[in-house]
């Protein structure tokens, strides 16, 4: 059930870690904690390199050449390297830094709620100001690419949504939906396949153990190559209202089974 829902939830803006948090609370399991969520992600990632593999090869190889081939370093897939690497470090920087708040507090079902809430408004408010006109060959550069980076460390805070926040800050930027859709999923690559590398040494002490951890990362992967697919159509010709509403919905119920006890806030 973990396993299809951070398949589901990592591309939407709606928070995959939010979901797997609030989901395990509801059904009074235990925490299964930042570690398992960080390693099903690189089920997530996986569809990721498979679906975008043309455009990753291209990046991946032009930007290696570019390092010894000058005349390569103008190549729209060089800087994108670049700006791929430049948009990692913040996420990188916050995570070792707050690394035990995030397994700890920033797990509290009151913040995951409220961050629904709030990050669910500036979403929309993001896409009422969006001049969907920008795209990345054309238009990305270093301050961008770092602006996009900052967005993407607000999502270490479950509830805020990696997907929400650098597709957000796209649309500010005033670029088209897909292409901000595009390289929230580019973005997120180094830091998901760090991450989860990273908390693998953590999983079977206080997180499921390996047999489910593994069965929850293949199905990840699997439901989430049909979700890119989906929502990359999808926010072609929509609004992201209809994600707004579910999240301003969702971190009410959530605030509100706390508040009564219904849920612990902490698990």
């Amino acid at each position: 059930m973990l396993g299809v829902l951070q398949g589901l939830t990592e591309f939407l803006p709606i928070s995959s870690s939010a979901h797997i948090r609030v989901v395990s609370a509801f059904f009074g399991w235990k925490d299964p904690g930042a570690a398992f969520t960080a390693v099903i992600q690189l089920g997530t990632e996986a569809a990721v390199l498979i679906y975008f593999r043309k455009r990753i090869a291209d990046i991946v190889t032009t930007w290696t050449r570019s390092l010894w081939t000058p005349a390569l370093r103008s190549d729209q897939a060089a800087k994108m390297g670049w700006f791929v690497i430049a948009g990692s470090i913040p996420i990188g920087v916050l995570g070792i830094t707050f690394k035990d708040q995030i397994e700890t507090t920033l797990r509290d079902l009151r913040l995951v709620g409220a961050c629904l809430i709030i990050f669910g408004l500036l979403l929309a408010v993001a896409d009422h100001m969006a001049r969907n006109e920008l795209t990345l060959d054309k238009h990305l550069n270093l301050p961008h690419s770092v602006t996009y980076g900052l967005a993407q460390a607000l999502a270490l805070i479950p509830g805020v949504s990696r997907s929400g926040g650098t597709t957000g800050a796209g649309l500010l930027l005033g670029y088209r939906r897909e292409e901000a859709a595009e390289y929230s999923f580019l973005l997120a690559i180094p830091a998901v396949l760090m991450s989860g590398v990273l908390e693998l040494f953590e999983i079977g002490e206080h997180t499921p153990p390996w047999g489910p951890t593994i069965l929850a990362t293949l199905v990840s992967f699997a439901v989430g190559y049909a979700a890119i697919a989906w929502f990359l159509r999808y926010i072609s010709s929509h609004r992201f209202t209809s994600f707004v509403i579910y999240r301003v919905l969702l971190g009410i119920l959530v605030i509100a089974l706390v508040s009564f006890g219904v849920i612990p806030a902490i698990g």
